[in-house]
């Protein structure tokens, strides 16, 4: 171990860019759907021991590029795929999307390096250093520029139920933090110099320790699960399985929606309480068409209730063309009333409209979704309608942001302050808005946009792991999947694979009480790495101030 790490500390040149790179790319394979979390013990050790030889504060953040540029383009090479359905428009802009996107995104990994030299050391403190600051630049990149907290690094766990229940008490960050703490462990027992370490047996001890304390943790806490679903609230999710290319295509439109029509009729309908339709699964606009909402209140027993992603149009003064446009849930009863709406408030860069507009469409760039931007929702709120739990809806995306997928701040907070500090927004038929803790999430998404690809499989995981932190069931209806009931511990009770057709009925989970991470966020691991760096900012500066004075 000590020949490797000076080996690696002493790499230059092109050979250096390539072995940095190939590390990112080995990182990704502990991503979803591989997870193969021991490719971090691999990884990250050898980032250190590279960080070891950086010498120049430019040398560090170019390495942490490089790592960076090969975990993006080798876990987000799905984003492209979007690009296809339309591929006499778009393809020109796969390069972009396939290198450009990995190329912004390192800049985060770049700062994280750029930080962890500030603060180097030779000793096992390094590890530490590493961690504290790839935690800081995944919260960083999680908010900043709208925020894209896609595969952080806690997301290898999805595959341990267990170890997945860290994030009810630090969320997914602070797992993050943790993981990248125990998988450097081993670059701790050797120096910096590429010499055997003694002292650094205490950090890799510590690292098992919390290792093991996490899975314990996770253990005890499935252990004393309850299993308990809400009385009389059976879900039906409809998964229709249809491709991109046809779900917008005018001479498809019907048979689209006779399709979700098909399933949604099948066996057991009577006993459904409410029925969920992915995100626009249907093409039109319901506020505009009483046959049409009549016709999906038919669906449904009387009592119960059929929740659908669609788009909501608004007209110029001429009446001819479309001024604003929304990506909205409508929830609608068996008289074929329209009970709430709900407009997604964190739309999709590039996918529901384009930064810089004026900038960017003169040289040609423009929304997937078309010309027109999408108008954002005021953000998230807790929906109350007749006969089901209040629930938190979230459309697409809006799943896989940390601690914003509820109005409630915290259990019992006054009115119920906003995360954002978004207002609830407006409801019909007098559902009345609010901002109190919901009991269950609602997630509706179309992943047909990436084909069979890992994206699908990333999206599904990141949902899960929202369960676990707010303690909350999530039911979810994707329209190519991966759709299905999870529970508030983040287990999955019944779902759909990907590309599957069907439907799901399943009980809905109860909530859970409040956990520590919905109660109070990423405040304490916030706080716990500002602690963190500045004691290891002040051992750093007394470390250099001895090695001048020995001079």
């Amino acid at each position: 171990m000590n020949a490797l790490a000076a080996r690696l500390a002493g790499v230059r040149g092109w050979r250096r860019v390539i072995l940095t790179f190939l590390l990112g790319v080995i990182a990704t394979a502990a991503m979803p759907p591989i997870s193969f979390t021991p490719a971090l013990l691999v990884a990250f050790p050898a980032l250190v021991w590279i960080l070891d030889g950086s010498g120049r504060a430019w040398r560090a953040a170019l390495d942490g590029w490089w790592f960076g540029f090969g975990f993006f383009v080798a876990g987000l090479y799905w984003i492209s795929y979007a690009l296809l359905t339309d591929a006499t428009q778009f393809a020109w802009l796969i390069p972009f999307a396939a290198m450009g996107v990995p190329a912004l995104l390192a800049l985060f990994t770049a700062a994280a390096a750029l930080l962890a030299y500030l603060l180097w050391q030779p000793g096992a403190t390094r590890v530490l250093v590493l961690a504290v600051a790839w935690s800081a630049a995944e919260w960083v990149r999680g908010h900043a520029f709208t925020g894209f907290p896609w595969n952080l690094v806690g997301y290898t766990w999805t595959w341990s139920e267990a170890m997945l229940q860290v994030a009810s008490v630090f969320g997914i960050y602070g797992l993050s933090f943790l993981t990248i703490l125990i998988a450097a462990a081993p670059a701790a027992l050797t120096t910096a110099g590429g010499r055997a370490n003694p002292r650094g047996w205490p950090i890799a001890a510590l690292a098992s320790i919390l290792l093991a304390a996490g899975f314990v943790f996770g253990f005890l806490r499935l252990a004393a699960a309850d299993g308990s679903t809400v009385a009389d609230v059976t879900v039906r999710i409809v998964q229709a399985n249809i491709a991109q290319t046809f779900k917008w295509e005018p001479d498809q439109l019907r048979s689209n929606v006779e399709r979700h029509l098909e399933l949604t009729r099948r066996p057991g309908i009577e006993g459904v309480r409410v029925v969920i339709w992915p995100e626009t699964a249907l093409q039109y606009d319901v506020e505009r068409d009483p046959a049409l909402r009549a016709a999906l209140g038919g669906l449904v027993a009387p009592g119960a209730l059929l929740v659908t992603g669609v788009p909501r149009y608004e007209l110029d003064a001429s009446g001819r063309s479309l001024a604003r446009i929304w990506n909205s849930i409508a929830v609608i009863d068996s008289s074929g009333a329209i009970a709430a709406l709900y407009d997604k408030a964190h739309l999709v860069p590039f996918g529901e409209y384009v930064p810089f507009r004026p900038l960017l469409s003169a040289i040609g760039v423009q929304a997937v979704t078309g010309f027109l931007d999408h108008t954002p929702g005021p953000g998230p709120r807790t929906l109350t309608v007749p006969g089901l739990p209040p629930l938190s809806p979230l459309i697409c995306y809006e799943v896989i942001f940390p601690g914003v997928v509820t109005a409630a701040s915290r259990e019992g907070a006054p009115g119920g302050a906003s995360r954002e500090g978004a207002p609830g927004g407006a409801t019909r038929e007098g559902a009345p808005e609010g901002a109190t803790r919901p009991e269950w999430l609602l997630n509706v998404t179309n992943d047909g946009w990436y084909g069979r690809s890992a994206g699908p499989y990333q999206h599904f995981a990141m949902a899960r792991v929202r369960a676990v932190e707010e303690g909350l069931p999530l039911a979810r209806a994707a329209n190519t999947g991966i759709s299905g009931m999870i529970d508030g511990y983040g287990r999955v009770r019944a779902s759909l694979g990907l590309l599957e057709q069907g439907i799901v009925d399943a009980p809905l989970p109860i909530a859970l009480p409040a956990t520590f991470y919905a109660r109070f966020g990423d405040l304490p691991l916030l706080a716990a790495l500002l602690l963190l760096g500045v004691v290891l900012a002040v051992a750093a500066v007394a470390n250099r101030n001895t090695k001048r004075g020995d001079r």
